[in-house]
């Protein structure tokens, strides 16, 4: 029988940023490397090893410097904090006199493990859930929900049947109410929530056009692979004539994950009393905090009488009237979606195998448009 491990390695917050997130070991960096105990398993409690962790821009609105609490969808992560992510992980040992039905080798969603190797959290659906058809909220199906394929990894938990998809489908869905024949640009649609946005809309939704952005002509190829109708590279000189040239017509939707240059660019290309999803920032999320990085174009919004709401898919995901939506409607209709071939995993994913010293430097890839798809760490084997 193998012994259970009593230590684990643990990334803990050592300086909270105000700027750019320092990665290294020295006495400025953001995180702290740290040695601690394993603590008891208590009854409702589970040991996990964590194998994949999710690497989400969100995460570093979570560790800003003085951010505030009431400001925030999720709690913040202070100095001193355990780093907050979502996780797979690998059950190692548990003590549950519940009905969860989890045991020992199962693999489970964590919500609360961290960035540590070896956690105890507990067996309830606040602390984890288990991954069963590639989705960490499949407890919520019957037998005759949409079932994925299969080969498909348990990490499309972390991405297309996770937090990412459900972040599309319910921006093109309930936000931008996006019909067939209308005309949407996607921003960020190389990253884990984007790729999906362009597929959806596109071979789902049946839009018109779809034009996606991006930051490489690599990424921009992919794009076009996955049925977008036109894709752009931001970082070419020619971008705003570029736009301009590509919505001759104007557009009836935008999916903004990025704000600040490519945000003001858009906004000028949008129909009269068209919409705007505001679903992320990340141009300004990591430089240039809290500092103006747009509002050139800003008065189109009021001349072209444009609507932008900006949304948290925890809200869809966790309503507050209890309704299970995800199982009812994000769930089958992406799953399905991914069964008759409309929605690809290929290349969706980009999965970095590192030992757990390198999980900070992984993350600091979303910052530098350095991943395609959706970023997973994938943790080196302990044994």
């Amino acid at each position: 029988m193998m012994s259970l491990p009593t230590h684990t390695p643990v990334w803990r917050i050592k300086n909270s940023p105000t700027d750019s997130v320092v990665l290294d070991l020295s006495d400025d960096a953001t995180f702290a490397l740290t040695e601690e105990l394993v603590p008891h398993i208590e009854d409702g409690d589970m040991l996990v090893e964590n194998l994949y962790i999710s690497n989400d821009p969100a995460q570093r609105g979570w560790i800003q410097k003085g951010v505030l609490p009431e400001r925030l969808y999720t709690a913040p992560v202070r100095e001193g904090d355990v780093m907050a992510t979502h996780s797979i992980a690998r059950v190692l040992a548990l003590k549950d006199n519940t009905s969860h039905g989890f045991k020992v080798n199962d693999l489970v969603y964590c919500l609360t493990a961290g960035w540590r190797q070896y956690a105890v959290v507990k067996t309830d659906p606040s602390a984890c859930l288990p991954v069963m058809y590639a989705s960490a909220f499949s407890r919520y199906y019957t037998a005759d929900s949409t079932r994925v394929p299969e080969n498909v990894s348990p990490t499309a938990a972390l991405g297309l049947l996770g937090v990412p998809g459900f972040t599309a489908y319910y921006g093109l869905r309930d936000i931008l109410k996006l019909k067939e024949g209308e005309s949407l640009i996607v921003s960020a649609a190389a990253g884990a929530v984007g790729n999906v946005v362009v597929q959806y809309a596109k071979k789902v939704i049946k839009a018109k056009k779809v034009i996606g952005i991006a930051g490489s002509d690599e990424k921009c190829q992919w794009i076009k692979e996955l049925g977008a109708d036109v894709a752009l590279n931001y970082k070419s000189d020619t971008f705003p004539q570029d736009l301009i040239d590509a919505t001759s017509d104007f557009v009836d939707a935008y999916f903004d994950s990025v704000g600040g240059f490519v945000l003001d660019q858009v906004i000028p290309r949008i129909k009269q009393n068209g919409r705007i999803a505001a679903c992320g920032a990340i141009s300004g999320y990591n430089k240039d905090v809290g500092k103006p990085t747009m509002g050139t174009t800003w008065i189109e919004v009021v001349t072209n009488r444009l609507s932008i709401q900006g949304f948290v898919v925890l809200d869809f995901m966790f309503p507050k009237d209890g309704s299970n939506r995800v199982a009812t409607e994000a769930f089958p209709d992406i799953a399905g979606a991914l069964q008759r071939g409309d929605i690809t995993l290929e290349r969706a994913e980009d999965i970095v195998e590192v030992p757990f010293i390198d999980i900070p430097k992984v993350w600091g890839r979303l910052f530098t448009g350095a991943n395609t798809g959706k970023l997973v760490t994938k943790l080196t084997s302990s044994a």
